[in-house]
């Protein structure tokens, strides 16, 4: 056996296969060092705190490619500035290595405007601030829903719940300041159920009943009567109802005549006016419970006697007995008294 290993013939195919297989191992090296540019590397150019345009110019001149991500915004910085590189400048990389750039995004990250829409304003201006939205100005519009959002303008277009915007954007807030009042109700009768409808609306005006005569739905019907009349006076949200029909109105003046008597009822004026007097309310008051004199019980008559005149002298007065003979009556013309003599006391 050894000696047929010393055979010339096994000793050129043992050399013929090591020299094809040194070959193929030299070829695949250099194919590798030729698609791989090895010992062939490039500086990272600098570009901090340039625009990403032109740090994306840079690197292509340099045979470089790139990776952009967006970071967090900084006010501090320009937009669209870059702020990071990596790896780092003055690192050395094979060409077409991408080199990833961190940029300063135009603002701040976009936020969903919340849904405040017909919110109380006060709760609705919290809720704004709380996502990162200022309120500039404050409109007030006329409407029925008093202090609450009616609308929000974005740039001074009016935008919905849930549109994103930049965070810390200005914003304006249309709020409600209460209806108007006396507002004239529009002369709609001769409109389509369409057309009276827009303009109802237009005049800060509700539709209330639409009835068709015919039981139909059908816009394009003629509105002969509406309720309140045109002309009167209403606050603003009140609703209008309506009464349409394919008809004319001469062949709706019965329907027309008892709609009048229904809803244009007539007040005589030639009456005197009602007067009305306040009526003092006694309910409350306390009740005095008014005391019956008290009853005397009724007095006996006794009968009268004519009293015993008695004789005066001049002197001392005596008693009268019964032998004294009684004087005669007295005449009937008076007769004059004569004076008494008056008793003087001399020391």
């Amino acid at each position: 056996m050894f000696k047929s290993l010393l055979n010339w013939k096994v000793l050129v195919n043992l050399l013929v296969a090591i020299g094809i297989f040194i070959g193929l191992v030299w070829l695949t090296f250099r194919w590798l060092e030729y698609h791989t540019n090895h010992g062939q590397e490039i500086p990272v150019p600098n570009v901090i705190n340039k625009s990403v345009h032109d740090a994306v110019k840079i690197l292509e001149d340099a045979g470089l490619d790139y990776e952009v991500d967006s970071a967090a915004y900084n006010p501090k910085y320009r937009p669209l500035q870059v702020l990071k590189v990596y790896p780092s400048p003055g690192s050395r990389v094979k060409d077409g290595r991408a080199i990833q750039l961190m940029v300063n995004p135009k603002s701040w990250a976009p936020v969903a405007v919340p849904d405040v829409i017909n919110k109380y304003s006060g709760l609705a201006f919290q809720r704004l601030e709380q996502v990162g939205l200022k309120v500039n100005d404050t409109i007030y519009e006329p409407s029925i829903q008093k202090d609450a959002v009616l609308r929000i303008l974005f740039k001074g277009n009016s935008i919905k719940p849930g549109t994103k915007i930049p965070r810390f954007s200005v914003i304006d807030v249309v709020v409600g300041s209460g209806p108007m009042r006396n507002i004239s109700i529009p002369n709609v009768v001769g409109l389509t159920v369409k057309d009276a409808k827009a303009l109802i609306t237009r005049n800060l005006f509700e539709v209330g009943l639409v009835d068709f005569e015919d039981g139909g739905s059908d816009d394009s019907d003629i509105v002969y009567y509406q309720d309140p009349a045109a002309g009167d006076s209403r606050d603003q949200g009140m609703q209008i109802d309506l009464w349409a029909s394919k008809k004319t109105p001469a062949e709706l003046r019965g329907k027309i005549e008892i709609l009048n008597s229904t809803y244009r009822m007539k007040i005589d004026t030639t009456l005197p006016p009602i007067r009305y007097e306040e009526v003092p309310n006694f309910q409350d008051a306390p009740v005095i419970e008014a005391t019956p004199p008290p009853v005397s019980s009724p007095k006996k008559e006794v009968p009268k006697t004519d009293p015993v005149k008695s004789n005066v002298s001049s002197g001392s007065s005596k008693p009268t007995t019964s032998t004294d003979k009684p004087k005669p009556a007295a005449s009937a013309t008076p007769t004059s008294d004569k004076p008494k003599a008056k008793k003087m006391i001399i020391n």
